[in-house]
Formats: C-alpha cells, structure tokens, sequence
C-alpha cells in the first residue's frame, strides 16, 4: 500500500520521517506554505542581486573572497562555478539511504524559506527522492564548517545543467545527465544564490547521524535483550534489577533499562538459583547503569538531531521579517557550523561503545568455564566436536577494541581552512561517519552475545526440559533458533551477520512482552 506523500515544510520533521523516507521510499511533496515563504525570500534575492548592496554570495565571492564584487549578469555563472569547485569529495560513496536522507533534510533546510532560492531546487530534490536518482557522494572531505561543503556540491551537480556528476538509477550507476534523462527529471540552470543554498548546511552529518541515531534506539532494546537472555543463563540475581533500588538513583535510562530486564526474565527458573549467591558480576548486576546511562545520552542525541533536522544552515540567511535600517535582509551568522551535531554524534558514539564492551564482558562469562556457573567451556556443542563459540567471541573482542579507536571525539579537533576564514571547524562530518561505523560494530558485537546467550540457555534448557524460561527470554530464544535454521550449517561468521540484519530490522522483537523504548518513563 502507498504510502501517503511526507508534506516537506521545514518545520515538522521527525527521525522517524527521515528513516521512512530514507529507507522506505515514502514519497514527499513541498507544502504549500512552504513554497509561499520560499518566493518571498527568493524575490527579495532576485532584485537585491542588481544593487548596489553587497550581499553575500549573491554579488560577492565566497569565504575569504567575500569582498570582491561579482556583476549580477555572471551570478548563474557564480552559482555554478561554486558547485563544479567545491565537488573535492573523495572516498567511497555514502550509502544510497545517507545520500536520500541528505536530500531530504537539504529540501527541509531550503523549505524553510530563508534561504533565498526557488521552490524549484527543493521541488527538484523531491522528485529526485520520488524517482529514485540517487547522486553518487564521495563519503570523506567535509570539515562540517562551512556545513558538508563538498559533499553537497557533488550532490548539486546532479541538479544543475552541464556534464558533470554522477548518480544511481535503478541500482545502476550513471552520469547524472542520463539519470536524470530517464527519471525525465529537468536539470537546473542555477540562479543568484542557488549555489550557496544547495551546498551550505551540516545535511550530510545530521543525515549520518539521524540514522545512526535511529539504529542506536534499536540496538539498545537488543542489548538489553541479550543481556536479559545472559543473566537467566548465568543464573543471575534479580535483586539489581528492583525498581525500589533504582528509584533511590533516578537516572531515567537505568530505570527503564532495570524494568525490562524484569520484564524479559518475568517467570524464569534459573535467576536466584544459586543458594547462598547474594551478587552478580558487574558486567550483569550494572547493566542497568552502564545501558541506562547510554540510553539517556541516546535520548540526548535525538533531541539535538531533531532541532537540527528543522534547522536553518544557509549563509546569509534572508529574514524577511527583520526589521533593518538599510533594508539588507540578509544575515551572515555561520549557522551552517556542526559543532551542535559533531558533539552529539561523538556522545553518541561513546554510549554506544560502552553497551558493546559490557555486552563483550557478559559473552566472556557466558564462554569462559570458570566463570559460567557451569556451562561447557566456549559453549561446546553437544551434538558434535567443535569449539563453540571461542572465536566469535573474539571476533566480538576485536569489535569493541576497535569501537575505543573510533570513539575519539572528532569534534575536538580543528584545522582552520580558506585563508583562515574558517578558523575554527567542527569536523561534525568525521564524528557522524565514526558513529555510524560504532553502531554497526556494535550490531554485531550484540549479535554474538545474544548466539552465545541463545546457545546457552538451550543447553539449561537440555540439562532440565522442563525448565521455565523467562517471557522475553523465551520469545527471543525462539526468534533466534529460528533465524539461525535460515543459515544452519552455515559458517560463524554468516551466522554473526543474519543475527545482526535481524536485531537491525526489529525483528527479534516481534512476539516480545512490551519493552519501553528510549526515551519512555518507566
């Protein structure tokens, strides 16, 4: 069934908008509204483009040439010659669902119409997001100050006229003019301002991290998962988990995270089954501090994406409603700088590492004899020789070695650019990336916990058939045995990434007792 179109009118945006469109393909359409606020601004620019009045990049040059005049009859020329030398981007290609998100939220930013351009650009991106040319984006080269330049440039040579730039269309890549040509979607001559306003704003990172972000909110509902599923199997204590205890600490995350796992274990046989057992290892005991507290930070991080989500990034910006006693409406104030998303993104990074390494420390248990309350050493199968589950945990040890490495906070970093113009960056783009890269280790660091946690239980469960599991333990021991027949015979590794594209998906929640979700109030 299709979906109903998302109205674009850079005010209303959610995480959730940007995933459906991103990687769901909802289709979009410019509010109305939107286009109205949009030609006033546009208007405004059109004639103050052949005045006297210096206005940035519409009769200047950029950056540190932001003094030389440009004459209104070479402004298209401007636009253009911005876009052709800002296209610096190197690396390998941004995901198709990062480049559509980067558009999206450009079209959002453009929309909200403060940024002096036609309704045409923002109409031309949509129609590029409904008809699937998805413009080929070098992944490394931004500094995220001023905003995802060059990115946004190769981005914008899919939009406008000329044999430059290239894009995906029907899984196939292209040059941009045939794309374009077969999407029978018209290439742009740009206008005074259009180069400016397809390339200056932070759309690149908040595009990584929004996703990043999203991805995180699932992920910590599968680690929490996991680490329910290990403590059953370690034969854990539920004292840690009494909603009494952590009311005495009231961090809103560590509430939530402690009120699941009572939820998931509801009913087990195995947890305070050890006599005389008063306390857990940390890695079980403090998963509620240490996944609350990423939860919380998690919380954090949306917030900042969302207000950046229906943020104005453009320079100048063209306030319509300001009132100036020169008449000049347009405003110079670096809103395009990503320190806001770089420090969010880097936070994000962090949390993120952190629920892996405790889920690392809980798998360490689940395979280590000594530790396990009797489980076989390495979960050795008892069907057949084999060595259980001894390597993916080190694949799992290295996926968390390698988290630490990208955890280092990009965004405290700077090289000043342009002449020193730009002398303080952001390098928001890096931090985003580095995100990205952590919540996609951490899948699968997770996956193998909930492999070994999953091998576990089902080795109690062949030690007493008739022992009762816990609700969620129970559902989710059932997806993943399920999940693990698609792959049967297959190789750990293959097995490892079904698990991951599974907890990715939400699918292991299907069938489990209501869990509350970031953000919720126990």
């Amino acid at each position: 069934m299709q979906q109903p179109p998302l109205k674009i009118d850079g005010h209303s945006l959610e995480i959730a908008d940007v995933v459906a469109v991103a990687r769901h393909n909802q289709p979009t359409v410019l509010a109305e509204s939107a286009r109205k606020e949009m030609l006033r601004s546009y208007e405004w620019v059109s004639k103050a483009g052949t005045s006297d009045q210096a206005i940035y990049g519409v009769n200047t040059g950029f950056g540190s040439l932001a003094r030389v005049r440009i004459p209104p009859e070479n402004s298209a020329c401007l636009s253009l010659n911005l876009v052709r030398s800002h296209a610096a981007g190197v690396g390998k290609m941004l995901p198709e669902d990062v480049t559509r998100a980067t558009m999206l939220l450009r079209a959002n930013a453009l929309a909200k119409g403060v940024s002096g351009c036609r309704p045409l650009l923002v109409e031309t991106l949509l129609m590029m997001l409904n008809r699937g040319v998805t413009p080929v984006i070098p992944s490394q080269g931004s500094c995220g100050s001023s905003g995802d330049l060059a990115p946004l440039a190769h981005l914008g040579l899919v939009i406008t006229e000329g044999d430059h730039g290239e894009a995906m269309y029907n899984g196939e890549r292209m040059t941009a003019t045939a794309a374009m040509a077969k999407a029978k979607i018209p290439r742009l001559t740009l206008q005074a301002k259009d180069g400016l306003a397809i390339t200056n704003g932070a759309q690149v990172t908040t595009a990584i991290a929004a996703l990043a972000c999203h991805d995180a909110q699932t992920l910590v509902l599968s680690a929490e998962i996991a680490a329910a599923m290990s403590i059953e199997a370690l034969r854990g204590v539920t004292r840690a988990f009494h909603p009494a205890v952590h009311k005495l600490r009231p961090y809103q995350g560590a509430m939530a995270c402690a009120a699941n796992i009572c939820t998931l274990t509801n009913g087990s046989g195995l947890l305070n089954s050890v006599s005389g057992k008063v306390q857990d290892a940390y890695s079980l005991r403090c998963s509620p501090q240490v996944i609350g507290a990423a939860r919380d930070t998690i919380a954090f991080t949306s917030k900042q994406i969302t207000i950046e989500l229906n943020a104005a990034t453009d320079n100048p910006l063209i306030l319509m409603d300001v009132e100036t006693e020169d008449g000049n409406q347009a405003f110079s104030a670096g809103m395009f700088h990503g320190e806001p998303i770089g420090l969010a993104a880097d936070t994000l990074k962090i949390a993120v590492a952190e629920i892996a390494s405790i889920s690392e420390r809980r798998l360490y248990r689940l395979t280590t004899g000594s530790l396990s309350a009797r489980l076989p050493p390495a979960l050795v199968g008892l069907d057949r020789p084999e060595i259980g589950l001894m390597l993916p945990h080190t694949t799992a040890a290295a996926l968390v070695s390698e988290n630490k490495a990208l955890a280092w906070p990009a965004s405290v970093d700077s090289i000043p650019t342009c002449e020193d113009q730009e002398d303080h960056v952001a390098m928001s783009t890096t931090a985003a990336r580095r995100a990205a890269a952590v919540v996609a280790n951490s899948q699968r660091v997770i996956a193998i916990e909930l492999l070994g946690a999953a091998a576990a239980l089902a080795f109690r469960r062949h030690e007493n058939p008739a022992l009762i599991l816990g609700a969620g333990s129970t559902v989710a021991l059932q997806t993943i045995e399920s999940a693990l027949q698609d792959v049967k015979d297959s190789l750990p590794g293959e097995q490892i990434e079904h698990l991951a594209t599974l907890l990715a998906s939400g699918g292991l929640f299907v069938g489990m007792p209501q869990l509350l979700p970031v953000g919720a109030t126990p």
